[in-house]
């Protein structure tokens, strides 16, 4: 059962909190206050709340903590749960060869558990908005989109649902076996009636849906052509894998004779609507063209450093305008399954470029939230601290031993160790306290995951 808002005249009051508002004038208080209303922010400010306010439910005294914007993970496999630790010294084409076999045996069952596993790292990560990106659909595996909807809406995470999607097997020239792919016409007639059935674009919604074809070698050009219309049609994002490696960049050479970006132009998938994970290997040629499209990335440090893929370009992409968030990617290319760490991580790998100010913590906590509202399409609901947005917010802990000695608070945030979740608020509900789920047995999850990872690796392939 979906988490419900609270009520729209209840009132929570936090005070005596440092703020970073991730504004447009990026905004700081070191000791304010937050007014939530219902599930939008009513007023954020500096120093105690105001006296008048009435049907205060609760206060929180946020003396030692420091308040953000709930982080936005703009890319994610959640069915890779079950599939963690495998593979563990391959880069992204033999892992994806080795691991296929397993992912097309899964079913709404499996997916439901290891959905269940996904959100709730994030969220105990002080993430409130995810994306996941489900691009395996067996024959006989039931709804897994929807499974993977339902498990979310019980735990309470904003969410967008993307509808992937393989139609190039092995027998066309892709990677993935031929019976873990669709047919084009089965593929779009899906994503139509997801979009249909789920898809939800007023202010303040739990679900978007979008439309999200795997990657240039696992899709058709045919297939690429057609979802751009059908998304454009219906209204929706887009979204894919692009210059993940320099095996992709091969492989678009020698298979369209032209390098990822330049590909996707041509079959129109370059503009604001449109967001790309990884973006690892990008020339200037490709950065100045997804600036002035608008085309957002979806930025996974740690899963790119798992897979040995590369650094990508971030500090030139923000200089040039690009649309930049953060994303865990699936849990079988980054185990952790935390958004919170990729702060960190970005903002230390993004300083290997060879300067120290390649990347600041204060622009590290920029992509974690107003850069993946940007890029979900989400910055006039989510992303920063502003009244009238929701509320969808995160209360650090930075007063105890691992923090208490950094002066500053964002970066007792971002160059610290992820410091304690206090409370998480999506929609305005407190759906984590003191780093525990509120909505969930978090045990519960945990026994179902585990028996869906043995459950899993004992099907024959």
């Amino acid at each position: 059962m979906a988490v419900q808002p609270p009520p729209a005249d209840q009132r929570i009051v936090i005070e005596n909190v440092a703020i970073a508002t991730v504004d447009a004038a990026d905004t700081e208080y070191a000791r304010g206050h937050v007014v939530i209303l219902g599930n939008r922010i009513e007023s954020v400010g500096d120093g105690p709340a105001p006296n008048w306010l009435d049907n205060v439910v609760r206060r929180i005294n946020g003396e030692g903590h420091l308040i953000t914007p709930g982080l936005v993970n703009t890319h994610h496999h959640f069915y890779q749960w079950i599939t963690r630790g495998l593979a563990q010294d391959d880069i992204l084409f033999d892992w994806l060869v080795a691991l296929y076999p397993t992912w097309a045996r899964i079913d709404e069952k499996l997916v439901h558990a290891a959905s269940q596993g996904s959100a709730a790292a994030l969220l105990k990560s002080g993430c409130t908005t995810a994306s996941d990106h489900h691009y395996v659909f067996p024959k006989d595996g039931g709804d897994v989109l929807g499974a993977s909807i339902e498990a979310v809406q019980e735990l309470g995470l904003r969410f967008t649902a993307l509808r992937g999607s393989m139609d190039r097997s092995k027998k066309d020239g892709g990677l993935p076996p031929d019976h873990a792919v669709e047919e084009l016409d089965d593929i779009l007639a899906a994503s139509e009636a997801a979009v249909d059935r789920y898809h939800d674009s007023s202010f303040g919604s739990m679900l978007h849906v979008a439309i999200a074809p795997c990657s240039p070698f696992s899709v058709s050009t045919d297939l690429l052509r057609q979802s751009a219309e059908l998304a454009r049609r219906k209204g929706v994002r887009l979204h894919t894998h692009g210059s993940e490696t320099a095996e992709e960049e091969q492989f678009c050479k020698e298979l369209f004779g032209m390098g990822p970006t330049d590909y996707f132009e041509s079959v129109g998938w370059l503009g604001e609507d449109v967001w790309m994970a990884h973006c690892v290997h990008m020339n200037d040629s490709d950065i100045a063209k997804f600036a002035e499209t608008g085309t957002g990335v979806a930025h996974c440090p740690s899963s790119n450093a798992r897979l040995a893929a590369g650094i990508a370009r971030v500090p030139d992409m923000l200089k040039a305008g690009v649309p930049v968030g953060l994303g865990v990617d699936g849990t079988a290319s980054n185990e952790s399954g935390e958004l919170g760490t990729e702060l960190r991580n970005a903002l230390l790998i993004n300083r290997l470029h060879g300067y120290p100010t390649a990347l600041t913590g204060r622009q590290a906590l920029r992509l974690g939230t107003m850069g993946g509202a940007r890029v979900l399409g989400r910055q006039n609901e989510i992303g920063s601290i502003e009244a009238g947005k929701l509320a969808d917010l995160a209360l650090w802990k930075i007063d105890g031993i691992m923090h208490s000695s950094i002066a500053d608070p964002v970066a007792a945030l971002t160059f610290g160790a992820l410091p304690p979740l206090a409370v998480l608020f999506v929609n305005g509900n407190a759906v984590v306290e003191k780093g525990e789920l509120t909505t969930v047995n978090e045990d519960r999850i945990a026994r179902a995951c585990a028996r869906a990872a043995k459950e899993l690796a004992s099907r024959p392939v």
